[in-house]
């Protein structure tokens, strides 16, 4: 079974056994507005935990998507820039941007669960 994750960045992770599907939370959806670019990462790209992988570019402004757990990115989602409308729907449902091998497993702990993220969103402004 799939679990949800969520960063304090705002990307939502849905763990599919030792596999990561990164996407954004709606919340980050709603603040970027809407989307003109998505720059996706290259397959076979090692990535570390906290660092950027890919970018999401809006109207308004372009925010780095970071990877929430250290891997490799073993499948980008070609159809995204072609439909940009992809990025809003939930990771399972074809939102997600990149899927990633976990390396580290243990970096999943220190991500929030959905009750947490939704608690953690009532502090952001």
């Amino acid at each position: 079974m799939s679990e949800l994750k969520f960063t304090n960045e705002h990307e939502c992770i849905m763990v599919d056994g030792d596999v990561a599907w990164v996407g954004i939370t709606p919340y980050a959806q709603e603040a970027l507005g809407d989307l003109v670019y998505v720059e996706l990462p290259e397959v076979g790209k090692q990535v570390k935990k906290g660092e950027d992988f890919a970018v999401v570019e809006s109207v308004k402004t372009a925010a780095e998507v970071y990877s929430p757990v250290d891997g490799e990115v073993i499948e980008a989602n070609d159809n995204m820039p072609d439909d940009l409308a992809l990025i809003s729907k939930p990771v399972a449902d074809g939102g997600w941007i990149a899927k990633i091998k976990i390396s580290d497993p243990s970096q999943l702990e220190g991500l929030m669960d959905e009750a947490a993220y939704q608690d953690y969103l009532k502090t952001v402004d």
